[in-house]
């Protein structure tokens, strides 16, 4: 996938979040958002991600040069934020079987599979109520970095993770980025290692 953006600003009352950002992502390249804690980020991701209308300007998300239908364009994207929700009630289990309705898994990934990459493997009739920060954030993780997309969104990913599950972040990811565009907002250089290219959202006030 490829995104256009032209002229993209978002305001909130009469305030402008970010404005005149002309840009044009490239498929198959992992790119680092960067900003302050409030700069907008988070706002930028979700304007990407078609959850947010800009205010102003317009966004493109193309294939091969040829622009996605809005019906489908949700397909292609997966996105991990710690302000993302799970369903709480769910057990693991019903967790992965209610997302596989909406999206597939990579490289033909097993429910079994899936479970040993998250390390999980023990919680699998376990509501998600119980688990722990860390284990809610892996299972984000897992499923939006395993999902069959050629989009991945990813805000503050290593948020709530401790220094091993951090290492684990790192090679899961980098397992599953290919062929797909990337794009990490953070401003933990852990988070952002790996990307090749960078927009500064400081840089469009």
């Amino acid at each position: 996938m490829e995104i256009i953006l032209k002229d993209i600003g978002k305001r909130y009352l009469y305030e402008w979040i970010f404005k005149k950002i002309d840009f044009h992502f490239q498929p198959q390249h992992r790119y680092a958002i960067l900003g302050n804690n409030g700069s907008g980020k988070s706002t930028f991701l979700k304007i990407l991600s078609g959850h947010l209308s800009p205010t102003k300007g317009t966004i493109q998300h193309h294939q091969n040069q040829q622009a996605f239908d809005t019906d489908d364009l949700y397909k292609q994207i997966s996105f991990a934020a710690p302000y993302i929700d799970l369903i709480e009630e769910f057990t693991l289990e019903e967790a992965i079987r209610f997302h596989q309705r909406f999206k597939n898994f990579r490289n033909n990934l097993t429910t079994e599979s899936f479970l040993e990459l998250i390390e999980l493997t023990d919680a699998t009739q376990k509501e998600i109520r119980f688990f722990s920060s860390g284990m809610k954030q892996r299972l984000k993780l897992g499923l939006a970095i395993c999902s069959d997309t050629t989009l991945l969104l990813l805000d503050e990913p290593t948020s709530n993770l401790d220094k091993k599950s951090i290492a684990w972040y790192n090679g899961f990811l980098n397992q599953f980025a290919d062929n797909r565009l990337v794009i990490i907002a953070s401003n933990e250089k852990r988070d952002i290692a790996d990307c090749t290219m960078q927009l500064d959202i400081t840089n469009y006030k």
